[in-house]
């Protein structure tokens, strides 16, 4: 997750298996100014050519904007009721790395991060606010 977003050296790029900017983020690496999935799109072939396999860029209550070999497009969050946005990129990259390392898909790991961010907005705080693996299963079934 390259926040807060700096110029990388184009070499690092051919070492990421995955990368997940924001939409800020991914217009300050690529210079695409994301605001839709063309956008999205664009900026996610831009990371590619670079060399990254993966891309993923959170698209905040839209949902994520993914591209690899398998999958191109949005796979769309729940809509809750947010109060707190703090800690929702941090909570969709720790959901995606433990949906990941549970062998989920790319595309079912970053369902799960949608819901995991989704319910972390629903309440006040930071690290208060990230729902355990449990919680997230509970609430979005």
């Amino acid at each position: 997750n390259p926040a807060p977003a700096t110029h990388l050296p184009d070499e690092l790029y051919k070492t990421l298996f995955l990368i997940t900017p924001n939409e800020s983020e991914a217009e300050f690496i690529t210079g695409i100014k994301v605001v839709g999935e063309k956008d999205a799109l664009k900026a996610a072939e831009i990371l590619q050519s670079r060399g990254v396999r993966n891309v993923i860029i959170t698209l905040g209550r839209a949902g994520a904007f993914v591209s690899t070999d398998e999958f191109k497009g949005i796979i769309p969050a729940p809509e809750v009721h947010a109060v707190d946005t703090t800690a929702a990129g941090d909570t969709f990259n720790g959901a995606l790395a433990v949906g990941l390392s549970q062998k989920m898909d790319i595309a079912g790991a970053v369902r799960f991060a949608n819901r995991a961010a989704a319910l972390s907005v629903t309440r006040m705080g930071a690290q208060s606010s990230i729902p355990t693996m449990d919680e997230v299963q509970k609430y979005f079934h």
